[in-house]
């Protein structure tokens, strides 16, 4: 097994002075080198092999011992060594100082094909960011990282990937219901993949400090190595790398609205400077259209995360990284003409979004009624957003208002509950729908191949991944290989897999795992 090793960001940015492995404040230091806590008895669950294929690796390298020692911590790979980043953050709004890596361990970076990606376990040990933590991860949320983020990348999202699931062999005590009722769990580790971990509050914690000297460090580093198409120098520099983080978090955003997904944990040390999805902890997919809803148990009551809140969050947290990135700068006026300029930017781009869901080619402005009708629509009923959205590609240009509407019947969950109130303002917007597609020149065919492009048939629903997670507590692993293969071709029909485009069966509405989550991990 060979690996083409890069050491930029240990060799150029500071460490941590001391190597004790103990929780505590970190001054002045990027990272701290930290070891892996060996693993009693690793066992490999799942790879893959397309994660690993861009690493340079091959089917063979995945099966062997150096494979499944490097991976799960239990080996440090030659000429490398590990550590854990540090970075400080706001969560639920409020400033939680010092947080960094408390269960994540980066083993290195890896250039392959021109491109450069840093590889990191999640469940392998404490640092000294773990606080009061034992730095461990158990199989099920494990499970849930491993396949969301392999889920998300086939889905089009900009997202960390996963290279490796693997069971350590040790138990690992967790309350999952945060009620005073911890019991051992299976512990596992997951290797995750990304151009760096570099996160908004990476930034923080130096400006928080007021440490000017290791912010320009961090900054100048990130450019150089992350954003090196920008060749302006002074404060252009700074300025157009914000730039490019607002623009990218901006677009991720907006896909996550187009399937559906909910983060569940917007907090600034889990937003990315790449625009790109990390830390999978409670999330989920929108089963009933609700703009209301968030995937996390400690969000329950302000809803801060909820879906329909997430744009706004999203800006909120870019407000938090140009105050960090203003000490750089020392002007306020271009850091706000950049974050001004994201509502309208937003706008724009979840129109077309939206429009490209609706399969109207030739676009107008005035579709923006239209848009904002239907989600009010589907906020009042019950009904299912990706199986909505997947059977509107069904409706024909010569259908009748009551022929379209039957196309997306299906997707209420409560059907039986449709009266005449409810029918009239359906078919009053299937009646602009209708015209609006007979518009366009495109064939029906055509429409639908576009829409069935941006709208998937199949996303990993939390009862899937909980159903998942049952089997492989027994042992079982076939339905983690079968979700995997379903969800690496999200947009294709896989009638094999047609038992999966369904609605969320009864039982899985209020049972833990398949409706709202906790952070306990």
């Amino acid at each position: 097994m060979k690996l083409h090793i890069k050491n930029n960001f240990t060799t150029e940015l500071p460490a941590d002075s001391s190597e004790i492995n103990i929780p505590r404040q970190v001054e002045q230091a990027c990272y701290s080198f930290v070891l892996p806590k060996k693993p009693s008895n690793p066992s490999l669950i799942h790879a893959s092999e397309e994660v690993a294929s861009s690493l340079g690796l091959s089917q063979e390298d995945i099966f062997s011992t150096e494979f499944l020692n490097i991976f799960s911590g239990n080996t440090i790979y030659s000429g490398t060594k590990p550590y854990a980043l540090g970075y400080a953050g706001h969560q639920f709004g409020n400033w939680a100082g010092q947080l960094g890596d408390g269960r994540a361990i980066n083993l290195t970076e890896v250039f392959h094909e021109n491109k450069s990606y840093t590889l990191q376990l999640k469940g392998a040990g404490p640092t000294p960011y773990s606080r009061t933590a034992d730095g461990f991860a158990v199989l099920r949320s494990s499970i849930r990282e491993y396949l969301c983020a392999e889920a998300m990348h086939y889905l089009g999202v900009p997202t960390t990937r996963s290279l490796s699931l693997m069971l350590s062999g040790d138990q690992v005590l967790r309350d999952v219901l945060y009620n005073g009722n911890p019991a051992y769990e299976k512990g596992a580790i997951v290797c995750r993949v990304a151009p760096s971990f570099i996160r908004f509050g990476s930034f923080e914690l130096f400006a928080s400090r007021e440490d000017l000297v290791n912010l320009r460090l961090l900054a100048d580093f990130t450019i150089k190595h992350h954003f090196h198409h920008i060749k302006v120098e002074g404060v252009e520099k700074y300025l157009a790398f914000f730039q490019e983080v607002t623009q990218n978090t901006l677009k991720m955003i907006v896909e996550w609205q187009r399937v559906g997904f909910v983060h569940g944990v917007m907090n600034t040390d889990n937003m990315s400077i790449h625009g790109i999805t990390i830390d999978y902890g409670p999330y989920g997919w929108l089963e009933d259209y609700n703009s209301n809803w968030t995937p996390n148990t400690t969000d329950n009551q302000h809803k801060r995360y909820r879906f329909g809140n997430q744009p706004e969050i999203a800006l909120w947290n870019l407000y938090q990284l140009a105050n960090a990135l203003y000490p750089l700068i020392n002007d306020a006026k271009p850091l706000e003409a950049i974050l001004n300029a994201y509502a309208s930017d937003y706008e724009k781009e979840y129109l077309n979004m939206m429009q490209n869901k609706l399969g109207l080619q030739d676009k107008l402005d005035d579709d923006l009624f239209l848009v904002n009708r239907l989600t009010e629509l589907l906020e009042k009923e019950e009904i299912d957003m990706t199986i909505f959205f997947r059977n509107l590609s069904n409706v024909n240009k010569e259908n009748s208002v009551s022929e379209s509407f039957d196309t997306i019947r299906d997707a209420f969950y409560n059907e039986k509950d449709l009266n005449e109130t409810i029918l009239k303002d359906w078919y009053d917007w299937f009646e602009i729908y209708n015209f609006r597609i007979n518009e366009q020149t495109q064939s029906d065919l055509d429409r639908k191949d576009k829409m069935n492009a941006v709208n998937p048939k199949y996303v990993l629903r939390n009862y899937m991944t909980q159903l998942c997670i049952d089997d492989a507590d027994k042992g079982d692993y076939s339905l983690l290989n079968e979700l995997f293969e379903m969800l690496k071709k999200p947009y294709d029909e896989q009638l094999d897999f047609q038992k999966w485009f369904a609605k969320r069966p009864d039982w899985a509405r209020d049972k833990v795992g398949c409706s709202m989550l906790s952070c306990s991990s």
